[in-house]
Parts: C-alpha cells; structure tokens; sequence
C-alpha cells in the first residue's frame, strides 16, 4: 500500500474539491481524507492504492483540477504553481520506498503526456535533493519566466507552463506533517513571520527539517498563524513544534493538514486543540 498526498490550488468551492476527490477515487484509489482552507486557498486530499494504481487515479484526478481551477484568478495566500501543485507518492517505511519512488516516476510520466500536459518537475529523492520551495519562489509568474530563459526545463511534459493549470511538482517521501499553529492575539502576522524565521531550519530556534511561513487568516479574523511542515516526525513531534513557537508567543490552537502518523502526537499536551487531528492509522483502519 503507498499513498499520495495531492494538493489543489482550490480550496472555497465546495464543488470542484469535491469533483478532484471523486476523480481520484473513480481512477482506482481509495480517497481516505479532504482538508480544504479558504485562506490558503488550497485543499489536501489523502489518498490509498497498491503501486500501478496510484498513477492512473492521480492522472483522473489531475484532469479534473485542469479543466476546473484557473491560475489566473487569485488563488490564497499559499505559493503554488499549479492548478494540480504538489503531488508527493507517500511511502510508510523503508521497505516500500523504492516501489514509491517507481510510482511517483509513473505519475510524472502520465503527468506530462498529451492526456493531461502539464509540466512536471520532480522534487526531492527523485532530483537530488532539489526542494519545492526553489520551485515555487516567485510563484507561477517567476516559474514561466525561468522557463521561458531555458533556466528550467520540467522533467517530463511540455517545455511551457499551462496557460491556465500551470504546473506540477512531484515526489516520493516518507510521511510528511502538515501542522498550522494559531498565536493567541493580539500576535501579528509580523509576529507570526519573525516567530516562523525563528523556528524552522537555519533559524535561531531552528528546527531540523521544519519549514515554516508566517501568514495571517484574514476570513477567520486577522488570525496570525505560524504554518509548518514537519519532514521527519520522529525526529521533531508536534509537541516540539508548539513548545518552540510557545517560546515566543502564546498558542491559542492548532491544525493539522491531512493525515499524521499517530507518533506524530507523542507527547502533545492534552488541553492544546487540534482542529483537524485524524490519524493515518485511524483513516487506514476506516477504510478497511
């Protein structure tokens, strides 16, 4: 079993989340979560399947999130480039490793054929090393202008952006979390960037292998959020990431994006609420 962890530009309506979930599960996989956000402007589906039957339900879904989701409206406060923007192939242990870096591969290669035609750039494993973030700097205008240099070339697919999808970015790694903490006001968004510049990797507080932004939700009500992604929970649980931001400034909640592995929660403090918090094992025992 490998999961893939898709993210769509697309997170208010309702309807079009819903047709890219349906699409991935009409293509062969077992859909197990949903998380959209109307501030990032972005939903996260989690999905199942044995490897050769992630690529095809992937290429379903992809089809649907380029017909219905268009760049050229204002997309949220996240950096993407795609319409169809990250789609990490998930491995859960070393052993399936090498089965998830031959599925993300497939997953690229149906990416960019004629059926679906966006650009695909691989990420992580996959190209040395090379992360999103060098990817998506400048968003999807600074993408197109690199490529049109002959900066960057995709790995696979057309040699330009999709005029309205964009492009894609594809992986295979191990469990990824995405973990969003809310300082309690009067916390700025200018607090929530100097907090994230101080606790992800590199930073004063640093982190290892925590990327972190400093962003505001203005449709919650100017809430500052420090939004994380944690690449190796056992070596950082989201108890850390909490205590680290708590140093700076008070925590009023949290909010977990998609699916953790159970470790992940290792010691998270009871009275702290996690909107969202769901388990890859609960999800897994759920759907049979």
């Amino acid at each position: 079993m490998l999961l893939a962890v898709p993210n769509i530009s697309e997170g208010r309506d309702a309807a079009v989340v819903a047709a890219v979930g349906d699409a991935y599960a009409r293509g062969g996989a077992r859909l197990l979560d949903t998380h959209a956000d109307v501030d990032h402007h972005r939903a996260v589906h989690t999905l199942a399947a044995a490897p050769g039957a992630l690529a095809p339900a992937l290429a379903e879904g992809a089809r649907a999130a380029v017909a219905r989701i268009d760049l050229r409206a204002e997309r949220g406060i996240h950096p993407h480039v795609g319409a169809l923007d990250v789609v990490p192939v998930v491995f859960l242990d070393d052993a399936r490793r090498d089965a998830a870096c031959a599925e993300a591969l497939a997953v690229a290669e149906r990416l960019g054929s004629d059926a679906v035609g966006l650009p695909v750039f691989l990420y992580g494993l996959l190209a040395g090393g090379r992360t999103r973030a060098s990817l998506r700097r400048g968003g999807i205008a600074e993408l197109t202008r690199r490529m049109r240099a002959g900066e960057l070339v995709p790995d696979f697919g057309p040699a330009v952006p999709h005029p309205s999808a964009g492009a894609v970015l594809v992986a295979a790694r191990p469990p990824l979390v995405a973990f969003n903490v809310e300082l309690a006001p009067p916390a700025t968004v200018e607090d929530a960037r100097a907090i994230a510049a101080a606790v992800r990797e590199g930073g004063a507080d640093g982190l290892p292998g925590v990327r972190a932004l400093g962003l505001e939700l203005t449709a919650q009500g100017a809430i500052a959020q420090v939004s994380t992604n944690v690449e190796d929970h056992r070596a950082v649980p989201l108890a850390a990431v909490v205590a680290a931001v708590a140093r700076h400034a008070p925590v009023a909640a949290c909010e977990l994006v998609g699916l953790a592995p159970a470790l992940a929660f290792a010691g998270f403090p009871d009275d702290l609420p996690v909107k969202g918090r769901r388990t890859v094992e609960e999800a897994l025992h759920e759907a049979g």
